[in-house]
């Protein structure tokens, strides 16, 4: 009997299924630092980000989310109050945009569609519960672009940062 290697797959002698083969590669060896072994986790979370093994932000925006949400309930409060739009703008700026924008430029680029339409489903929110309607962001990109460039700026501006010679190059 002649058995046929597949791509992919690795005889595995211990199983006791017939075909002797196990699909995907072998778990990489573990990881040792100063003699320990360094576990892998699924999820963790760093500064307020969560990083999940596939590196996918799904997880990290349905936090940031559910976060800003529960913030635009302290803007109704305080529209109820008979603020003043002014206020409510800064109150969304300093609370539900900071959320929104916190760690951006990390996780904007590899955030899908459906997670930029949820962070855009919180903005609308604060828009129509101060009712200032277009005066705002029109969307999450914006405040992307505003941040990165910001980032972009002042490293630029720290004089302990590249050389000037370097920023003319990046800012071409």
């Amino acid at each position: 009997m002649v058995q046929h290697e597949q791509p992919g797959a690795q005889l595995h002698k211990d199983s006791g299924d017939d075909s002797g083969l196990q699909e995907g590669p072998s778990p990489p060896p573990p990881v040792i630092l100063c003699d320990s072994p360094v576990t892998s986790v699924e999820v963790f979370h760093f500064l307020g980000t969560t990083i999940t093994k596939e590196r996918k932000w799904e997880q990290n925006i349905r936090s940031l989310t559910k976060k800003a949400q529960k913030r635009i309930y302290f803007l109704r409060q305080l529209k109820k109050f008979l603020l003043p739009v002014k206020m409510l703008v800064n109150f969304y700026t300093a609370i539900i945009e900071s959320i929104l924008t916190f760690s951006i430029t990390v996780w904007f680029a590899a955030a899908t569609a459906r997670d930029k339409a949820k962070l855009q489903c919180v903005i609308h929110s604060a828009e129509k519960v101060i009712g200032c309607g277009d005066s705002m962001a029109d969307s999450i990109e914006p405040l992307f672009n505003h941040k990165a460039v910001d980032k972009v700026t002042d490293s630029f501006a720290d004089k302990t940062g590249p050389k000037e010679e370097d920023a003319n190059i990046v800012m071409k």
